[in-house]
């Protein structure tokens, strides 16, 4: 689940960075719903694949370190966003801004976010299939 949880969200953030606004609103809030659930399998399949491996008097402390490592991920991607939304409208105010400034900057986001769950996706399947298969980097080298 935890992989078609990150399927789901980077179609959505692919959608939104490919959608022409003639659609609307509703060109607007199809992915967002298609992200949200991939959020949300992805989670709840992330937090039981970390915590089912937990011994019992560690949970706490996993526990913890995994609300921490997700607090600060939303954070320092909030912030990391913002910024590629701020270079890509290409503008000093905002607020002044066109509205086809905004389209492009929210389009560059969106797609610098899909890439970056793409990223998420790679690394969740390898792991997987490491879990699977035992297979590393070096011995599919060597074969």
């Amino acid at each position: 689940m935890t992989v078609l949880g990150l399927i789901g969200i980077a179609a959505g953030a692919f959608l939104l960075s490919a959608i022409p606004a003639t659609l609307g609103i509703y060109g607007y809030t199809a992915p967002l719903i298609v992200i949200t659930v991939g959020y949300a399998l992805f989670q709840t399949a992330n937090n039981t694949a970390v915590m089912t491996d937990t011994r019992p008097e560690q949970r706490g402390v996993i526990s913890g370190l995994l609300n921490l490592s997700r607090n600060l991920g939303l954070v320092a991607g909030a912030s990391v966003m913002d910024a590629v939304f701020a270079a890509a409208s290409s503008t000093i105010d905002i607020t002044t801004a066109p509205p086809d400034a905004h389209a492009t900057g929210m389009r560059a986001t969106f797609a610098v976010a899909a890439v970056l769950i793409l990223l998420a996706l790679a690394i969740a399947v390898a792991t997987y299939r490491h879990e699977l298969y035992g297979w590393t980097m070096a011995s599919i080298a060597e074969s």
